[in-house]
This record gives C-alpha cells, sequence and structure tokens, in this order.
C-alpha cells in the first residue's frame, strides 16, 4: 500500500495551524511533497550499500537490509521493452540489466568496445551480448546472420528501478475540499508516512520562516534516522 496523501496535508496542516506556525497552501504542499518523497526515496541506496557491509540477522522481520529492499521493490520494473534497442524508459532512475533475446549483456565502457572490435575472440555473440551507455541511451551488440559484428535495434529489454511519481494534493473547484480522484498519493511504502510529515514540516520551516519548526523537524528527523539503523 502507499502513503495517501490527504493524511499526510492534513497531519501537517493540524501541525502547523495548532502552533499558529503559518498556513501551507496545496501548491506548496504539491511541491515540499515531491521533494520530501525523492529525499527518502534517494537515501535507501545509501543505505543499502552501508548496511550490505554489515552482516544482517535472522529474523524475519528486522533485518534492515531486507527492509530496505522491501522499499525498493515497490519501484522495481523488469522486462520493459527498450525502444530502437537504445532508448531507456524515460522514468527510469537506476538501470539494472540489459537483455537481448533472453541474454544479459554485460556493459563496458566505450574504451572497451575499442578493444573488443579489435579482438576476434573477444567479440560478442547473440548468447553473450554486450552494450554501451551513453547520453543517448544504450547500445546493445551482438552478431549478425554472417557472424559480423552488429548493433541490435530490436528484442532488447532491460530491469531497471523507475522514479517515484510526481505526489499532488488536488482540491474540488467548487468546494475547495479534497478531491481524491484528482490527486496522486505517494508511492512510498506505507511505514514511510510518519517520516513524510517530518521532512515536510521540516521544508515547511523554510517557507514560514519558522526556525524553529525547521529545528524541531529536522531532529525529529535526525532522531528516527539514528532509531532505524541502531
Amino acid at each position: 500500500m502507499s502513503v495517501n496523501v490527504n493524511t499526510v496535508y492534513q497531519r501537517v496542516l493540524a501541525i502547523t495551524n495548532k502552533e499558529q506556525r503559518g498556513y501551507i497552501t496545496p501548491q506548496e504542499f504539491n511541491y515540499l511533497a515531491n521533494q520530501a518523497q525523492l529525499d527518502i526515496f534517494e537515501q535507501y541506496f545509501y543505505d543499502q550499500n552501508q548496511f550490505l557491509r554489515i552482516p544482517g540477522n535472522d529474523t524475519e522481520y528486522s533485518d534492515i537490509l531486507s527492509i530496505i529492499e522491501e522499499k525498493i521493490s515497490i519501484f522495481e520494473k523488469t522486462n520493459t521493452a527498450v525502444t530502437g534497442g537504445t532508448t531507456l524508459p524515460s522514468d527510469l532512475y537506476r538501470l539494472g540489466s540489459v537483455i537481448f533475446n533472453g541474454a544479459e549483456a554485460e556493459s563496458i565502457s566505450q574504451k572497451d568496445y575499442i578493444y573488443i572490435t579489435q579482438s576476434p575472440l573477444a567479440q560478442p555473440t547473440n548468447d553473450f551480448p554486450i552494450y554501451i551507455r551513453d547520453n543517448a541511451g544504450i547500445k546493445v551488440y551482438g552478431k549478425n546472420a554472417a557472424g559480423a559484428l552488429e548493433q541490435k535495434t530490436s528484442g532488447v529489454t532491460c530491469n531497471y528501478i523507475k522514479e517515484p511519481t510526481d505526489v499532488s494534493w488536488a482540491a474540488n473547484n467548487v468546494t475547495g475540499t479534497y478531491n481524491a480522484s484528482n490527486s496522486v498519493n505517494f508511492e512510498l511504502h506505507e511505514s514511510e508516512e510518519t517520516d513524510l510529515v517530518v521532512k515536510i514540516l521540516s521544508l515547511s520551516g523554510m517557507i514560514l520562516k519558522d526556525n524553529s519548526l525547521y529545528g524541531i523537524a529536522s531532529g525529529e528527523d535526525v532522531k528516527n534516522s539514528q532509531e532505524e539503523k541502531s
């Protein structure tokens, strides 16, 4: 399940209004919500790298690395077509494996490609393809029917981590109340609801020019992070 955008918005409003710190407009909230979601999302990969170096535990529901990977799995997409064999998906955040007709391609540098093309024994085949990534996308190489090196323009798929979809709290044009059908919820795991509220409050402190709100929320954010990693 995802995190309901209205639940988070109402909690943020309740806290800021209770303390008479000012009002966060829907437009401001949406901007802050997307920044908070992206901050939490990107932190997964730093935490994953950190905990990969630390032995886990045998407890089924409390191994930190498993929890992080569960949260990341929400954004995993598999067997996605690479248009023309070169154009990667527009929502790509991190590229995983590149596959040509069921065979995983090896990622190489442009420098390595030059060496490979000059060595007949090192050249790729359709069973052992290679690919190069650049600003335009990727280039996958195997062999053609005559056994010559060939760039593949079809049959290429990839596995990847997508970017989170933009969050949006939308109001009814007449009443100004929450419009669920036109709103977009957070994509993050439901366990991130509290962290989202805290991060948005921290960011709200800068908009409301309230250093105390920023400090309180930032302190709570640090506390939560330390508890999760302890």
